[in-house]
């Protein structure tokens, strides 16, 4: 228990930094450009600990779910001090707007990358190219499923096992067709109950093609509901070389590249984050929770948690480098009041007053964010409805990454 707590305690820190640095990234390109930064908080809503240096007032706040640089004269519509105006962002290049605007952005990209350099010449990255031929790890009986994490008790070798099929033997092709890895296996016997089926398998580089007959057993979907399903008794070996250590050079181009893994990953979790909160909902009135569903600072600590528990901490820095890198592409997202949002109105600035140029008029001036508030205060009604949903759902069902 010592061990999770101290997980959850530093996943939770981790995210705070996460945040802390984030808003860092807009104070400090804020400051090099002239702009004067007012406030400087982690959290929000009422204040816990203040303190002014100069014109800056840093502090924290009550509800650590974010956090945020105020600086002065962000839109037209921001009042400003005569004293202020010639610090005002509104008042600065268009381009020193926009470094401003995506420096918490690049802030947590780059933090994301500097983890996983780290973790990539300390306990390894996983290896792009590891050997996935599916191989047997243990033989066992099969029977009934009964809930989400049990397994009716059974005895004797299962249907693979009265088959001769035994642990290390690596399986080619079933009826012919191959398996690409152990994941195939698994959804191929899953269809096939009462049928018979011939495992081509290696072992130790002969080739045997041995007869299986699949017995059917009873399983569960995700809503809980029993189908009829296929099942030899077999599960998968480690794939060896899953993980690879690298040398300080040789980690530049290996972090790169898992950091472009993450990135296109985390842009499919994003495409698809609106279809998952039905899911969550659904979970909170006793659903499976979908262990690849959003998760709240207070999902992802639980997580963090167990993960230390059983001293997984690669793992554990990598899923904090992946939190850095979703806040950073999330918050490019071009709708108001996230950074994306803002940057896109400096760009249509541009480019309006691009068009006006060739029609001989003058520049028109910063956008009316007048008109956004409307689209701005559903922005944010909407993501802090769905901020507190993940919250509750992971407070009375969170996720467990190992039951």
């Amino acid at each position: 228990m010592g061990a999770y707590l101290l997980g959850v305690a530093l996943f939770a820190l981790g995210i705070a930094v996460t945040i802390a640095l984030h808003e860092a990234g807009h104070m400090f390109t804020a400051r090099a450009f002239g702009m004067r930064v007012r406030r400087y908080f982690i959290g929000f809503g009422p204040t816990v600990w203040s303190v002014r240096r100069g014109h800056t007032t840093y502090g924290l706040a009550a509800l650590p779910f974010g956090g945020f640089c105020d600086i002065a004269g962000m839109t037209a519509q921001d009042p400003v001090t005569a004293e202020e105006a010639p610090h005002a962002m509104v008042n600065k290049p268009w381009w020193q707007r926009v470094i401003v605007l995506s420096s918490g952005v690049i802030t947590n990209v780059l933090v994301g990358v500097i983890i996983l350099y780290c973790v990539a010449v300390s306990s390894g990255l996983p290896n792009p190219n590891p050997d996935v031929t599916p191989t047997v790890g243990e033989v066992v009986c099969v029977s009934d499923q009964i809930d989400a994490q049990t397994l009716a008790e059974c005895t004797g070798t299962g249907p693979a096992g009265e088959a001769g099929v035994l642990v290390g033997d690596r399986i080619l092709a079933i009826d012919g067709d191959e398996m690409a890895d152990f994941r195939q296996v698994r959804d191929t016997v899953l269809t096939r109950p009462g049928e018979d089926v011939v495992l081509t398998v290696d072992r130790g580089g002969r080739i045997l093609d041995l007869a299986v007959q699949v017995e059917s057993v009873t399983r569960l979907d995700p809503q809980g509901a029993p189908y009829e399903a296929g099942a030899v008794g077999l599960s998968s070996a480690p794939i060896p070389d899953a993980v690879k250590t690298y040398g300080p050079l040789q980690a530049v181009p290996a972090t790169f590249a898992f950091t472009g893994q993450l990135l296109q990953g985390t842009v499919e979790g994003l495409a698809a984050f609106p279809t998952k909160i039905p899911g969550v909902v659904a979970a909170i009135f006793g659903a499976e929770r979908d262990v690849e569903g959003p998760m709240s600072v207070v999902g992802a600590s639980r997580v963090g948690g167990e993960l230390v528990e059983r001293s997984l901490w690669n793992v554990f820095w990598m899923m904090l480098a992946s939190l850095n890198f979703f806040l950073a592409l999330f918050n490019l997202v071009p709708l108001p009041p996230l950074d994306g949002g803002h940057i896109a109105v400096v760009l249509w600035e541009k480019v309006r007053d691009f068009f006006r140029r060739l029609r001989g008029l003058a520049p028109a001036g910063p956008a009316n964010y007048e008109k956004l508030l409307p689209l701005t205060y559903a922005m944010a009604a909407t993501l802090l409805t769905i901020g507190l949903v993940v919250i509750v759902a992971d407070v009375v069902n969170p996720v467990r990454l190992f039951g």
